[in-house]
């Protein structure tokens, strides 16, 4: 798992900010996931994935609301791609965004938080990486995949959503909406997928 200092300064923010942090990121995997279900033609499952998405967003903005999350995860569950030799790449980073999405529901469930804003800022910058290598038909160590610029700019994007949650100024409610409005018009994944309507 690629490790970057964000990783650290997460882990001191308050739960709701991890969980947003993670939920941006995740958000930010999700059109890999579409894609991956357009080249399947399993609409169903693009749609159970944003649900999920959609209701983390809302366990955010909303005090109290009532979600199963552990029936989220069993629901999640059923939608991870299965891995087999006719599998086509993108198999891969939808296997990572639905990894990333468990990864927030088992905060939910647990009430464990830092390992899980760690692990889905990691699983984030190794998709990117995976893909590089891929692309480039290269395999390098996890110090070389660090400093790929692909790799930099993911870490400098988390960076960024640090720093926005670290801010003591920005209000919580207007910050989630934000964020989330900022990534879902970008519609572009961390990979550089886009999300077309």
């Amino acid at each position: 798992m690629i490790k970057n200092p964000v990783q650290l300064r997460i882990a001191k923010l308050a739960v709701w900010q991890q969980r947003l942090f993670m939920v941006c990121l995740c958000e930010r995997m999700y059109p890999n996931f579409v894609y991956y279900c357009h080249l399947q033609q399993d609409e169903q499952s693009a749609v159970g994935f944003k649900k999920i998405l959609d209701l983390i967003w809302e366990s955010l903005l909303v005090e109290n609301v009532k979600i199963n999350f552990d029936l989220q995860l069993e629901k999640l569950e059923l939608i991870i791609p299965i891995l087999n030799e006719d599998s086509p790449y993108m198999v891969y980073p939808a296997i990572d965004a639905c990894q990333a999405l468990s990864e927030i529901l088992h905060s939910y469930i647990s009430g464990e938080i830092v390992e899980h804003s760690a692990k889905v800022s990691s699983i984030s910058a190794t998709t990117v990486a995976e893909f590089e290598m891929t692309r480039d038909n290269i395999e390098l160590s996890e110090q070389e995949q660090s400093q790929l610029p692909s790799v930099i700019e993911e870490f400098d994007l988390q960076w960024d959503i640090f720093r926005l949650l670290s801010n003591e100024n920005n209000e919580m409610i207007d910050l989630i909406k934000g964020l989330k409005e900022d990534i879902r018009s970008t519609k572009t994944s961390n990979i550089g997928v886009f999300l077309s309507d």
